[in-house]
C-alpha cells in the first residue's frame, strides 16, 4: 500500500492550505486537490484583504492565497489542479478513495474536505462584469471601500439585514431590495433596520440589471414585481446576500450533512460522521464564513487527522 497517501485534502482555500501546511510540517506530505478553475477559493476573486492578521497594510486576495500555496508546498504538500467528483470508503481497509474529473483515483488513509461554499448569484446582466468592481458578496470584506457612497443590498433574510446594518456605518445610504413585501429575517433584525435612518427599502422588486462604467458600478435597474415598471437606483456598491450553497454535492452521502448541504461535525472538532474523514471551512461553517475562521478550522482538521493517523498506526 505504498501508493496510498496519508492524507488527501480537497479544497485550496484558507482551510485547505492551512491544513496542508500543518500536515506537511508534521511529515505527512498531503495531497491537495486544489480545483481545476479557481484554486485558492473565493479569495482569488477578492481585491484587497484588510482584516487578515499579519498584514497591517492589507494584501490582495490572490496574493494571500499564493503565499499560502507556496508555504504548503515548502513543507511538502503536493498540489494538483483538478476537481474531485466523488469519494468512497472501503469498510474492510478503511481506505478512502477520491475520484477526480477524468477518472484519476487517489487512495488515502484520511481525508479533509475543505471545499468551501459558493455565493448564490442574481444571474443578471452586469453582475459578473462588475464583480470586484462594485458587486460584492461579503460586507465585512468590502464594506470599507464604499465609505460615503450609495450602497444597495439584495436579499430578505438575516444575512441581508446584517449586511445592511453593517454597511450603514460606511455608505452614504443603504437601500435594501427584496422581491417580496415580507421578510425571512427575524423580527428584531427587521425592526433594527427600519429604525436606522440610513437604510431604505425597495420591496416587491427584483434587480433587472447592474449598470456601470470604467470606474465600476453606478446604478441598479430594478423591476416592480406587481406593476412591471422599472426604475433606477444610484449605487456604487451592490451587495448580494441571497445565501450560500456549500460545495458538497460530490460526497455521495458518505458523510452526514444538514438539510442545506453543510457538513456536520462533532462538537468543536472537525470529525465527520465517517471515521477518517474531516471537514473544515465554509463547507461546514454557515455562520462566520471568514478567511481567518476557515484557516483556524483547517488547523484543527490537520491536528484531528494527525491524531487519527497516529492512533491507527499504533
Amino acid at each position: 500500500m505504498s501508493d496510498v497517501h496519508d492524507v488527501v485534502i480537497i479544497g485550496s482555500g484558507p482551510a485547505g492550505y492551512t491544513a496542508a501546511i500543518y500536515l506537511g510540517r508534521g511529515g505527512f506530505k498531503p495531497l491537495v486537490v486544489a480545483g481545476a478553475l479557481t484554486p485558492g477559493g473565493q479569495l482569488v476573486n477578492t481585491t484587497e484583504v484588510e482584516n487578515f492578521p499579519g498584514f497591517p497594510d492589507g494584501i490582495m486576495g490572490p496574493d494571500l492565497m499564493d503565499n499560502m500555496r507556496r508555504q504548503a508546498e515548502k513543507y511538502g504538500a503536493d498540489i494538483i489542479q483538478n476537481d474531485a467528483v466523488s469519494i468512497s470508503r472501503d469498510e474492510a481497509s478503511d481506505i478512502i478513495t477520491v475520484v477526480l474529473d477524468g477518472g484519476e483515483r487517489h487512495d488515502a488513509r484520511a481525508l479533509i474536505i475543505a471545499t468551501g461554499s459558493d455565493y448564490r448569484k442574481l444571474g443578471v446582466p452586469g453582475e459578473a462584469e462588475y464583480a470586484g468592481r462594485g458587486v460584492s458578496y461579503c460586507a465585512t470584506c468590502d464594506g470599507f471601500f464604499f465609505r460615503g457612497k450609495p450602497i444597495v443590498v439584495v436579499g430578505g433574510g438575516d444575512s441581508a439585514f446584517e449586511e445592511a446594518d453593517f454597511l450603514s456605518r460606511f455608505g452614504s445610504s443603504v437601500t435594501l431590495i427584496h422581491r417580496r413585501s415580507t421578510f425571512r429575517a427575524s423580527h428584531i433584525m427587521v425592526e433594527r433596520a427600519r429604525s436606522n435612518p440610513k437604510i431604505d427599502f425597495v420591496l416587491d422588486a427584483v434587480v433587472q440589471e447592474i449598470h456601470g462604467d470604467n470606474d465600476g458600478v453606478q446604478e441598479v435597474e430594478v423591476r416592480d414585481t406587481t406593476t412591471g415598471k422599472t426604475s433606477v437606483i444610484p449605487a456604487n456598491g451592490v451587495f448580494v446576500a441571497i445565501g450560500h450553497t456549500p460545495t458538497t454535492g460530490f460526497l455521495n452521502g458518505l458523510v452526514r450533512t444538514d438539510k442545506t448541504g453543510y457538513i456536520e461535525v462533532e462538537g468543536a472538532s472537525t470529525r465527520t460522521s465517517t471515521p477518517g474523514i474531516f471537514a473544515a471551512g465554509d463547507c461546514v461553517d454557515s455562520v462566520y464564513r471568514q478567511a481567518i475562521s476557515a484557516a483556524g478550522m483547517g488547523c484543527r482538521a490537520a491536528l484531528d487527522a494527525q491524531a487519527y493517523l497516529t492512533s491507527a498506526a499504533a
